[in-house]
């Protein structure tokens, strides 16, 4: 990796400054039997990003045969390119999907490996070390593609443990994140796919990765299957972890985990971090207009959020906008 591409990586993620990155568009449709059609799903983009949102995971590089709730994918990033301040990321599984998120100008590719074999073989029927050799192939594709490549993320899928194998070990989550980074990840990412972490467990591998890794940006993916994302977000913000992902009224779900909630409520995860003193330049109040938007799109999906059934409390002094002119 350059100089060059490093600049970069720090000038998409500044370190110490909060990124919330918004999930519904990608991983909020990976199971969903209804998706939106592109123009719903450019009504929902343009509603958040003038309610302050500015990061969309908006889709995956995968065929769309198999995959038609992403076969626009292009089209999403390009509809994210047009916003003033947004930025695009999406899934990159492998070397052909890579080189369409090139040709894109998409700002983030994310790849997914699994902490444990038994999730990596049945997730996409290769081992860790396939996944990781994989990997060290696209940081060489975004390499060879210049300084202004998108910058690339290792997610680690069932990292607080396995609905396959069950305990998951913290070390072994350790040496897989100095794995990626070896392999060229500009960022390591820890999902806790299908909600077993607490915030002891979140708190034990944020404040343990920098010793790992050095001084890489972490992000953490929470769903919310057993109520504890919000408590676990909180958790990794106390331990300097900057970069969180969250998916409008928790869409989501994932196929290991059948009949499970999705991820960490968009909303709401905006709100407690205003609760922590973070301005996230986002107006909560603003997000209902995309959330209506998803509501008539995809009528048989369950939406949820703590805010959108209570409101936000009256003495907030934060109520007030804080978007970004």
């Amino acid at each position: 990796m350059t100089a060059l591409h490093t600049s970069r990586v720090a000038a998409l993620f500044p370190p110490g400054r909060l990124t919330l990155r918004e999930v519904g568009l990608r991983d909020g449709l990976q199971l969903v039997r209804r998706f939106p059609d592109t123009d719903a799903k450019r009504q929902w983009l343009m509603h958040e990003h003038a309610a302050g949102v500015r990061v969309f995971e908006i889709g995956s590089f995968l065929p769309a045969r198999g995959f038609p709730q992403f076969a626009d994918v292009g089209d999403m990033v390009a509809a994210v390119k047009a916003l003033p301040g947004a930025r695009a990321a999406a899934l990159t599984l492998n070397e052909r999907g890579a080189e369409d998120a090139l040709r894109t100008g998409v700002d983030e590719m994310i790849f997914v490996l699994s902490a444990t074999e038994g999730h990596s073989q049945a997730n996409t029927r290769r081992s860790r070390g396939e996944a990781l050799a994989l990997l060290a192939r696209i940081a060489a594709m975004r390499d060879a593609a210049g300084p202004d490549a998108p910058v690339l993320t290792a997610g680690i899928a069932m990292a607080f443990g396995c609905s396959i194998e069950g305990e998951v070990d913290a070390g072994e989550v350790l040496r897989l994140a100095e794995a990626c980074a070896r392999a060229g990840a500009d960022v390591i990412a820890l999902a806790d796919t299908v909600g077993y972490a607490g915030p002891r467990e979140v708190a034990a591998l944020a404040s343990a990765l920098p010793r790992s890794v050095g001084d890489i940006p972490l992000a953490m993916h929470f769903h919310d299957t057993r109520g504890l994302a919000i408590a676990n977000a909180a958790a990794a913000l106390n331990e300097g972890v900057r970069i969180l992902d969250g998916s409008l009224g928790g869409l989501g779900g994932c196929p290991f985990a059948p009949g499970a909630t999705g991820n960490v409520v968009f909303e709401d995860l905006v709100f407690l971090c205003e609760t922590m003193g973070f301005d996230t330049g986002i107006n909560i109040e603003a997000l209902a207009d995309a959330r209506r938007i998803v509501a008539r799109a995809m009528p048989d999906e369950t939406l949820y959020g703590a805010l959108a059934r209570s409101g936000l409390p009256k003495t907030a002094a934060w109520r007030v906008s804080r978007v970004p002119a």
